[in-house]
């Protein structure tokens, strides 16, 4: 098996919000859209970030069609943590969790998207 791309799906309520969210303040760009579905790149993430409108018909499995769900980290990993610690409070985003260091060496803080999906940046110490 060869991987050639990787992606995460979200459902959430409105995707152009958390779309709006990510590019805004973390550099995606929009790959594709239609009605209730936003793709998303960055070409050093490592994964794209797809948005879909919780309730699509054409969710499969449907029995898992809710929202992004409680739990869910969508973490990035950076070089300069209080640099973008510092950035994204300029920017006016609402801090979750301010920046912890963790005892084996994961630094990092939180932040909440427009639909409640939890936003890490981490850099490890």
């Amino acid at each position: 098996m060869k991987i050639t791309s990787s992606a995460i799906s979200l459902n959430v309520a409105d995707p152009t919000a958390s779309a709006k969210f990510l590019i805004d303040h973390f550099g995606f760009t929009q790959e594709m859209a239609a009605e209730g579905f936003v793709s998303l790149t960055r070409p050093d993430a490592g994964v794209n970030v797809i948005y879909l409108k919780t309730g699509l018909s054409t969710f499969k499995p449907a029995r898992i069609a809710g929202d992004a769900g409680q739990g869910l980290l969508v973490v990035f990993v950076v070089e300069d943590i209080d640099g973008e610690y510092e950035r994204v409070r300029a920017e006016g985003v609402t801090i979750e969790t301010p920046i912890e260091t963790e005892p084996w060496g994961e630094r990092y803080f939180q932040m909440t998207d427009p639909n409640g999906v939890v936003i890490q940046l981490v850099q490890w110490v």
